[in-house]
């Protein structure tokens, strides 16, 4: 349960719902257990009824007797239905406490998760998968609430009825009720055992089912690779393959559960052949009444689902404590990057590197070492370099994605991380290497990160990116979705989503890491000669392959092996610079 303490404050939280449930559950037994006594006398009340019917000999008497029982018949069924509907209401509100309450704490607990994710670093989300991360947030919260809801209600609902039920037989008979009760401990412990191995098999079911929808998904997602290279057979068998392992294991679990309910049932009868036997050897001896049996008869059936469930509420406890335990490993990493100072400020944009040295921890690769570079204010230049040579890793610094080992880095005279994270990235327009669209419409799109839509300033930024006249022309124009990860869009559309989503954000520090490479040598001149009109008073950083289009910057800066190498003027650097005139001479190559 050390992992599940976890949850306490969310107990506490919602102490009412809990405070509630347990008196609804108490309630609910207590109208529980009338119920028998009433069938006892009922059955006594017949008993003894019956005996004296045979001794009236007056027909008129035996008839107004008759209707005397069954008059009485009747109130006992009444008042048992009566007790019935009672009970069903207290039951009805425990659910809409315990249960309810379970569905509030799944709700806060996906919500922390979520929110923790989203301030967790860079790093932790090159360490750890998608799948794993989604599985945490979705698979192991609905365990989880299994836990909040089923497992507490069920507890506490058998530990009452076991209580009061129990006490109630042992006040009636206590040699009939050792031996009634003698089989319910071996069924509770069999459902354990059987949970178990059900749990074990529901696994590795899941498991497999995971790896189906991963080849499943791979396969979908990469369709042209699979169609161009006519591997559709190879792939269907050995998705086949998985497919009987899936149904292999799926049988194993089958097998298994259909022990369940026969041994359910043979333990249930048990109880009840010894009850109705031990019974009729009391009632001989005259120690109980015909009526007790009946009375323990349904007293056994109603313990029989409660002790039953303590095997199930078991295994789904096991469950949940796995399930928190994962949960945990995240909530309780704490990210590598946070704001020291929680002051609001407004950046103009001159930047400064000064001995700066970082290396990736996970792969021990050393992407910026000793780099020294100024940018002021206003100033634009571009980052040029080899792939792998330091760039994104630098706009990355710029962006905190990851902090510094070593050196300087600051922002209008100001340490990076001394200043707050939110109001650093709110001064960066950003547009990544890598494009990411969200499967909504472009307009949403367009307007990521802005508070308010205004559609003038969303086409504005559309136009200026080169991408408005291409929207104009789909059918819904900018209320066109674009699928999962802008998929119904080419290449340089995205890019050019991206740029206006940038241009809209109306930030002091422009970054655009390689964002033009999916457009052609017209289409970059056009949105060059459109972005000197938009960027005028802003710091901007164009990290570019394409040299050709170096002409437009105030200065460009070579870096090699993390470190810069070359700074300038373009015609500077190709007069006097080796390194850089090769570059350039081999994508000049290159693009011809």
């Amino acid at each position: 349960m050390k992992y599940l303490k976890y949850l306490n404050k969310y107990f506490l939280k919602y102490k009412f719902h809990l405070i509630g449930g347990f008196i609804f559950i108490i309630t609910s037994n207590i109208f529980g257990v009338i119920p028998p006594r009433i069938v006892r006398y009922a059955f006594d009340l017949v008993k003894d009824s019956l005996a004296k019917y045979k001794q009236i000999s007056d027909a008129a008497l035996q008839n107004s007797h008759l209707a005397s029982i069954s008059k009485s018949l009747l109130i006992f069924g009444l008042l048992i239905l009566a007790m019935a509907l009672i009970k069903g209401l207290f039951m009805f509100l425990m659910r809409q406490t315990i249960v309810v309450m379970s569905r509030h704490i799944e709700f806060d607990l996906k919500n922390e998760i979520y929110e923790h994710y989203q301030k967790l670093d860079i790093s932790f989300f090159k360490r750890n998968n998608t799948g794993d991360l989604m599985s945490r947030a979705t698979e192991d919260v609905s365990k989880v609430r299994m836990y909040l809801g089923p497992a507490v209600l069920y507890t506490i609902n058998t530990s009452v009825l076991f209580i009061i039920v129990v006490s109630t037989m042992l006040s009636v008979n206590p040699k009939l009720t050792f031996y009634v009760l003698l089989p319910l401990p071996v069924l509770s412990f069999s459902i354990f055992y059987i949970n178990k191995i059900i749990n074990k098999r529901s696994q590795t079911i899941q498991a497999q089912l995971s790896k189906l929808t991963n080849i499943a998904q791979e396969n979908y997602n990469g369709i042209r690779v699979v169609k161009t290279y006519v591997q559709e057979w190879p792939v269907s068998k050995y998705f086949t393959k998985e497919s009987e392992e899936y149904k292999v294991q799926s049988l194993r679990l089958a097998r298994i559960q259909a022990f369940f309910f026969p041994l359910m049932i043979l333990l249930i009868g048990l109880s009840t052949i010894l009850t109705i036997y031990i019974g009729g050897i009391e009632v001989a001896k005259g120690n109980i009444t015909a009526g007790n049996i009946a009375e323990f008869v349904i007293y056994v059936n109603m313990l029989t689902w409660p002790v039953a469930s303590v095997g199930w509420v078991a295994s789904l406890i096991q469950q949940a404590a796995a399930s928190q335990k994962r949960i945990n490993e995240f909530l309780q990493t704490q990210p590598l990057i946070e704001s020291n100072n929680h002051k609001n400020v407004q950046l103009n944009g001159h930047i400064v590197f000064k001995n700066v040295h970082f290396k990736y921890q996970d792969s021990g690769i050393k992407a910026i070492n000793n780099l020294n570079l100024e940018i002021k204010a206003g100033e634009k230049i571009a980052l040029v370099g080899r792939t792998g040579c330091g760039k994104t890793t630098l706009i990355d610094l710029l962006l905190r994605m990851y902090d510094i080992d070593e050196g300087e880095l600051k922002i209008d005279d100001k340490p990076i991380k001394d200043i707050e994270l939110e109001s650093l990235r709110t001064s960066i327009a950003f547009v990544p290497q890598d494009v990411f669209l969200f499967s909504d419409t472009i307009m949403n799109n367009i307007n990521f990160g802005v508070k308010e839509i205004d559609f003038q300033q969303v086409e504005s930024s559309a136009k200026a990116a080169s991408v408005h006249s291409e929207v104009e022309n789909f059918k819904y124009k900018y209320t066109t979705m674009v699928g999962e990860r802008g998929v119904t869009l080419s290449g340089g559309q995205k890019q050019r989503i991206s740029i206006a989503r940038a241009l809209l954000k109306k930030a002091n520090i422009l970054i655009l890491d390689d964002s033009l490479s999916a457009v052609d040598a017209n289409t970059e001149k056009t949105i060059f000669n459109n972005l000197k009109t938009n960027w005028k008073n802003k710091t901007v950083i164009f990290v570019t392959h394409r040299a050709f289009a170096l002409d437009e910057f105030d200065k460009i800066v070579m870096i090699e092996n993390g470190t810069v190498v070359a700074r300038g003027q373009h015609k500077t650097l190709m007069n006097n610079n080796f390194v850089y005139a090769e570059l350039f001479k081999e994508q000049q190559y290159a693009v011809s």
